[in-house]
């Protein structure tokens, strides 16, 4: 596992989170300070962290 830090798009506070490398995934998550879902777009290559987005979701 790898530990990825990251600010809410809501609240701005920054989150830890810990990351699997041995897939990209895209999936929903709540903030732990706001509890607003995040989209969370990540991407590993070879094992490695190559992309990290952390996205509102518009209700």
């Amino acid at each position: 596992m790898e530990e990825h830090y990251f600010q809410c798009p809501y609240c701005w506070e920054e989150i830890s989170m810990l990351l699997d490398p041995s897939e990209s995934q895209t999936y929903v998550e709540d903030c732990e300070v706001c509890c607003n879902p995040i989209e969370l777009r990540v991407t590993f290559e070879n094992g490695m962290l190559i992309a990290f987005e952390a996205v509102s979701i518009e209700q």
